[in-house]
């Protein structure tokens, strides 16, 4: 399998999943910054320009946080990334759902890409304002879910990959978390794969 990702992105949460899994893949460098995104031979594997994408063994590609999650918990179900009864499967893609379509989404989006939200540079700044408003009012509803001991579940989830991209961004962009996110946050660190794939990202661990 060939995954395509940009360090420090919501790809991130992919890599950690598929080293989770011990899968063997190869790990191609989207650099965004230069519009790797937007040439043709990466547009022909995901016309969105977007990344994460995944190309699995029998050359199909799957884009999207969420789908590309879903697919490696059901892909090797013995990992248990999903709980497996259908009110955990649930809460776990409710949780992660938000985390990508709202924190991230909406969120962190305008504090990063402010001038997709703006033609006006003198509306920049409103612009992240109201980025960094919806991520810590996501961040406060997040916390309010999560278990002040442990993970999204009670074990490790692709809830957890989706959850643990956010809070690195906050963590990088100076925003506090909330006690239980900071938890979470935390224990996450304390995972040997996830401080491996930081490491390989580029990102040095203090």
């Amino acid at each position: 399998m060939k995954l395509y990702l940009t360090p420090g992105s919501c790809s991130t949460g992919i890599h950690i999943l598929m080293e989770e899994l011990e899968l063997v893949f190869e790990a191609h460098l989207v650099n965004l910054m230069t519009g790797d995104q937007n040439k043709p031979e990466y547009l022909a594997l995901n016309p969105k320009a977007t990344i994460p994408t995944l190309v699995r063994n029998d050359g199909t590609a799957l884009t999207e946080f969420q789908a590309i999650a879903y697919w490696l918990a059901r892909s090797y179900p013995k990992a248990k990334l999903l709980p497996g009864d259908p009110d955990g499967d649930a809460r776990v893609i409710e949780l992660m759902d938000y985390v990508v379509g709202t924190v991230h989404g909406q969120g962190f989006t305008r504090i990063f890409t402010t001038d997709r939200f703006a033609f006006n540079e003198a509306d920049f700044e409103a612009v992240r304002i109201q980025g960094m408003d919806i991520v810590k009012r996501g961040f406060a509803v997040i916390n309010g879910v999560l278990s002040p001991q442990g993970y999204v579940m009670d074990a490790f989830t692709i809830a957890d990959a989706a959850l643990f991209y956010v809070e690195f961004w906050a963590y990088k962009t100076g925003i506090v978390l909330p006690e239980n996110c900071q938890k979470h946050y935390d224990l996450m660190l304390e995972r040997p794969v996830v401080r491996r794939v930081l490491m390989e990202e580029g990102y040095r661990l203090d």
